[in-house]
């Protein structure tokens, strides 16, 4: 998928909703324990009651990787559902590799052949040859950390040296890697305000935002600052979707938020025109 074909499909659900599949086995609705994978069975209801309304969907690979084997086999199993039953939609290994280039060409084919995602986070310290590897695949994507909204993201990513902050270092550099068919960029929405500054650098490509809902982030600031020609967007709401209720209608009231933001994900599309 390139980006044209993710703009048409956001054109098409009229949403950038990218759902996170941040699926802790301890905050599932209990009745789920009693399946033979619970995560998967939990993952398989979320995501049938919200395709409707998502372009993309974002396990973290963390929640699954804690639970060793069985884990992993979840992970799989939710990626190879969504690819059979939803093939239009985006699938992003929230994963955060980053390593030596041999390592890094390990990790890329654990995510793009053994689990056919079509991207994976990647943190950039290493430089450019940790990320290519992730690259050299046709049809896949690197989603690089550009600006998170963590307390610690102080601690480097807004070091000045002569006039320029690391991160608008990281994109001078790392956007003469890819193009805006492969590589984008994750921003937290609780940074919002520098999505302008942002824009400068990489007016183009698309960027993931996360923050949406439980951690605060603001929508109305994300698209006011972030959002271009081509939508640009891709806003992740985990925990406000799927732990939004524990019971058994718990797939329902996750499709009645995914409907609703996608509702105002709508109404900002056709403010700039783009349905």
């Amino acid at each position: 998928m390139n980006s044209k074909q993710l703009f048409e499909n956001i054109r098409k659900k009229k949403s950038f909703l990218c759902v996170g599949l941040d699926s802790d086995i301890d905050k599932i609705p209990g009745f789920l324990l009693d399946h033979d994978d619970p995560v998967f069975e939990f993952n398989r209801r979320i995501v049938d009651a919200t395709a409707q309304f998502t372009v993309a969907y974002k396990p973290n690979a963390a929640f699954y990787e804690c639970r060793g084997i069985s884990g992993w086999q979840s992970l799989e199993r939710t990626a190879g559902y969504i690819k059979q039953h939803y093939p239009d939609i985006f699938i992003i290994a929230d994963a955060k590799r980053g390593d030596i280039g041999n390592t890094s060409k390990m990790y890329a084919r654990a995510f793009f052949e053994g689990t056919n995602f079509d991207a994976v986070t990647v943190a950039p310290y290493m430089g450019e040859d940790s990320v290519t590897p992730f690259l050299s695949y046709d049809n896949r994507w690197v989603v690089l950390l550009a600006l998170t909204s963590n307390k610690g993201a102080d601690d480097f990513q807004y070091h000045n040296d002569n006039g320029t902050r690391l991160f608008e270092q990281v994109l001078h550099r790392s956007k003469q890697w890819g193009s805006i068919d492969n590589m984008m960029y994750v921003v937290g929405a609780t940074r919002a305000e520098m999505l302008e500054d942002i824009r400068k650098i990489i007016p183009d490509h698309f960027l993931l935002i996360p923050g949406i809902g439980a951690q605060g982030g603001s929508l109305e600031e994300v698209v006011r600052y972030g959002m271009n020609a081509q939508c640009g967007l891709l806003v992740n709401s985990s925990r406000g979707i799927i732990f939004a209720d524990t019971t058994s209608g718990f797939d329902r009231v996750a499709a009645q938020k995914a409907e609703e933001l996608a509702g105002e994900m709508s109404d900002y599309l056709q403010n700039f025109n783009l349905i």
